[in-house]
């Protein structure tokens, strides 16, 4: 039997696994039994057999066959990758994002900040007249909705009884009168009675006229006449209505010119004052704007709603303005000749601050530019921006929200500055 040389024991372990499903496992070390002999050897190489060395071979070039693939399909899909990527980062380059956006060219323009509070429209006077005297109610002389004029009469009231008591207020008089002046010749000039008798002949005699005097004007009273000029508002008796002193009867406004009054925030109150020019507009009167000065600007400030009262009167011609009437009241808080003014919309508000986005030129394309900006006073949605941005900016009014700085965009539409 031939001796296995040492060296062959120390073999390269190599196993495979599973090649395929038609090929068996081989293991170098596996003992091979030989069809020939009855003890088992292992042939370093190739086996014992002639049969057993083909099989050998057959299997070792298969495997061979399999592990090139295999190299090979690693090298190719790492090829593939390396070409995926660059033609990934070629796509990237071509389809970059362009957002389209609508822009507004900012201009400088005059702005007036102004404080708009709400108030309500008042008569210039508002009289309600009550009676002076007791009596019934005999004539009404003017109809509601009458204009009347200052001393007109509206309504009388039964005065037959005081026209009695001031005839015979008048007869007294009369008698006090020529007693006095007969007292009175006697004393002076013939010296006779005495100077007791002589005053009081006077003074009975100026007792009874300041009585006819009274009566007068209680008579005078039964006819309830208009104080002030204006529009006869309502009427609250009829023709036979008993009425006692004090009980109301007419109410008289005048409305031309109206008050509008209002109540003005504290902290105004530095800015607000006697001489503000106020504009005057009404949601039901469409096309109707009154401006002025203020009247009136109150001293104090109303614990309860922190406000202080104000008030200005404007003409009101064609009584299109009726009292209690809602108004809105801007008063005018700083005029500015030379403002850049633009859309509240526009103006995004960050953790620092406020900022807005403007389209500027870099290499050829458009590309969005954020601004930090500090803003100024407002009126409805426009603002003042005081530091930030400059006259000639195309400042994103459209698509703002979904741009950040160095985005690429397009301008699709250019609006105008809106009017003020």
């Amino acid at each position: 039997m031939r001796e296995v040389p040492r060296h062959a024991s120390i073999q390269r372990n190599f196993n495979c696994s599973k090649i395929n499903s038609s090929h068996t496992v081989v293991s170098m070390n596996t003992p091979v039994r030989s069809s020939s002999r009855s003890q088992w050897f292992v042939d370093p190489i190739l086996g014992s057999t002639p049969r057993e060395r083909t099989r050998f071979r057959l299997t070792m070039g298969v495997t061979a066959t399999i592990l090139t693939m295999l190299i090979a399909g690693c090298g190719g899909d790492a090829q593939a990758g390396d070409q995926g990527q660059q033609e990934a980062s070629a796509e990237g380059e071509v389809g970059t994002r362009v957002i389209n956006v609508e822009v507004m060219e900012l201009e400088r323009r005059p702005f007036t900040e102004t404080i708009r509070v709400t108030g309500t429209v008042q008569a210039n006077r508002d009289v309600v007249l009550s009676a002076e005297e007791s009596g019934v109610i005999r004539e009404i002389l003017v109809e509601n909705g009458s204009r009347v004029s200052t001393g007109q009469a509206l309504a009388r009231i039964d005065g037959a009884l005081l026209g009695s008591q001031l005839r015979e207020a008048e007869a007294r008089a009369q008698l006090a009168r020529e007693t006095w002046e007969r007292r009175k010749r006697l004393f002076e000039e013939d010296g006779v009675g005495n100077e007791l008798a002589y005053l009081e002949a006077r003074y009975s005699a100026e007792q009874a006229e300041a009585a006819v005097e009274t009566l007068r004007e209680r008579a005078d009273r039964t006819v309830i006449r208009a104080p002030i000029d204006g529009i006869l508002e309502s009427r609250e008796v009829e023709v036979g209505t008993m009425v006692s002193t004090g009980t109301p009867v007419f109410r008289v406004v005048e409305v031309d010119p109206v008050k509008i009054t209002g109540g003005v925030p504290e902290r105004f109150a530095g800015e607000v004052g006697q001489g503000t020019m106020a504009r005057v507009t009404f949601d039901v009167l469409r096309g109707e704007e009154f401006t002025g000065p203020l009247t009136y600007a109150g001293a104090t400030v109303n614990p309860r709603n922190r406000t202080f009262p104000i008030e200005m009167r404007v003409p009101n011609p064609g009584q299109v303005v009726k009292p209690e009437m809602v108004a809105n009241i801007a008063l005018t808080r700083r005029e500015l000749e030379d403002a850049l003014v633009v859309p509240q919309d526009a103006v995004i508000r960050v953790e620092e601050g406020f900022v807005a986005f403007v389209v500027t030129e870099q290499d050829g394309q458009d590309r969005v530019e954020t601004r930090g900006l500090r803003l100024g006073g407002s009126q409805r949605n426009m603002v003042v921006v005081e530091e930030g941005l400059e006259a000639g900016d195309r400042l994103i009014v459209v698509g703002q929200q979904q741009v950040a700085g160095g985005d690429r965009v397009r301008v699709v539409a250019t609006r105008e500055m809106p009017n003020e």
